[in-house]
């Protein structure tokens, strides 16, 4: 189940396909947040305390104990205990008993023996804390019982009520009953484990393309917890986690060192239900190359009755430019260069050129002439026909991440999200090639539901 638990937490990560080279080469770190929402349903609670309370919950065998008061009695629990909660943050409990008790009363070693078996209602009050070091704790405080049905012994002539013998019995077996919850509900309920394991796993790069050799590795920060609160039937918190995000391609990069302790968290008092992700699509110039290859390569514009023709192109980074290199034939011959800005154009879904600048290299003075009327034909061509698509990328993406967050990765561990937003807000240059920043704004659900079975 601790693997289960860190897997869940990994995927929210495994939405981007990026695309890259196989050249060994490092893209930006992104620094990014996410909001996970927590629910714990108070029957899980209920669950572990049932397990722990057997059905005999206390029996007293001898007569001659407790200054030979001649009494026994057996406890039992006779349905699941019930718990509740309420608006101030405490979980009420209600445990049903049936009871079985036996006294004798005479004289000089000479008794008379009767039994009777009647039922009764234990109640508790507890309030619950998620401490930052992920541990739970609780307080459990007894609040009495009630009599479905007074005990009493009938001797014939002579009906004993028992009340007072019994409430002493119970009152005892409130208190352990109380530090017996909140023991079972520390052990049980002790997240530390998980918190060193997600974050051990968090810091290793994981594939995320074998096509591409790409690893994406997260480097948590810090996390942010909102206090619990109770609904009626569940407990909810929201963990919040500040990271870096970062593409590499190439071999896979060297592990981040194992923790055998996890940061102490930071209590808020609130977290946003929706949250933004930011990762990165990588688009080697490799790439660049072969779309504007497929769209200009042996492409023909006329120029006074003449032709000219684009014999080979590439693209690569120039001062924070793409820079789009050509070379010509024809009634030109030489070099073209275009540069521009790259910007994501929401409509067309590309990421296409801005602020383009030419410049004409050929060694023929009366081309040189013509270069103002080529100029318009050629930078209004790739202004209007060269952009690197990534529509699909983003159908892709959105598609990942729902189907990533609408799982059970684990009996019992369910997840809940939807994306309600998604583009990229940044194009970003390097020497390897064109990064897209990626924003999602999702919300995220984690139940967590038999997952002690």
């Amino acid at each position: 189940m601790k693997q289960k638990i860190a897997i869940i937490l990994l995927l929210l990560f495994l939405s981007i396909k990026a695309q890259n080279n196989s050249t060994e080469a490092v893209y930006p770190k992104i620094k990014s947040n996410i909001t996970l929402p927590i629910t714990i349903p108070i029957s899980e609670i209920s669950n572990i305390i049932n397990e722990s309370v057997k059905d005999l919950i206390f029996q007293d065998d001898s007569f001659t104990d407790n200054d030979n008061d001649q009494f026994k009695v057996k406890v039992w629990k006779t349905k699941p205990i019930r718990l509740v909660g309420d608006s101030n943050g405490n979980i009420f409990t209600e445990v049903p008993l049936k009871i079985w008790a036996q006294k004798g009363i005479g004289t000089l070693g000479i008794y008379s023996y009767q039994e009777t078996t009647f039922e009764t209602i234990m109640y508790f009050k507890s309030g619950i804390t998620l401490n930052n070091n992920w541990t739970v704790s609780t307080f459990t405080q007894p609040m009495g019982f009630k009599w479905v049905k007074k005990p009493v012994l009938d001797f014939g002539k002579i009906k004993i009520p028992i009340t007072a013998l019994l409430e002493n019995s119970l009152k005892d077996q409130q208190y352990k009953f109380s530090k017996n919850i909140d023991g079972q509900i520390a052990t049980q309920l002790n997240f530390q484990q998980y918190a060193v394991l997600a974050w051990n796993s968090f810091s290793q790069p994981f594939s995320i393309s074998e096509e591409y050799a790409t690893w994406l590795k997260v480097t948590p920060i810090s996390v942010n917890v909102t206090p619990l609160k109770i609904y009626g039937n569940q407990i909810n918190t929201n963990i919040g986690i500040d990271l870096f995000s970062e593409t590499i391609t190439g071999s896979k990069p060297n592990s981040s060192p194992i923790t055998k302790s996890v940061m102490n968290f930071n209590f808020v008092q609130s977290l946003a239900n929706e949250f933004l992700l930011q990762t990165t699509a990588n688009i080697p110039f490799t790439e660049a190359t072969a779309i504007a290859r497929k769209s200009f390569l042996n492409k023909e514009f006329d120029l006074n009755n003449s032709k000219v023709k684009i014999t080979d192109i590439k693209v690569y980074d120039e001062s924070e430019k793409i820079m789009i290199e050509a070379d010509l034939d024809g009634y030109v011959r030489g070099k073209v260069f275009i540069s521009g800005i790259p910007v994501y154009d929401e409509i067309q879904k590309k990421i296409v050129l801005s602020d383009t600048k030419f410049k004409l290299k050929t060694m023929n003075i009366l081309q040189k002439t013509a270069s103002v009327l080529f100029k318009s034909k050629i930078v209004k061509t790739i202004e209007t026909e060269y952009g690197i698509p990534i529509s699909d990328l983003e159908v892709l993406s959105k598609k990942s991440a729902e189907d990533a967050f609408n799982k059970e990765y684990y009996k019992g561990l369910k997840m809940s999200g939807k994306v309600i937003k998604l583009k990229p807000s940044q194009i970003l240059l390097n020497a390897s090639g064109i990064t897209a920043v990626i924003d999602i704004s999702a919300n995220l659900n984690l139940t967590l539901k038999d997952f002690l079975n």
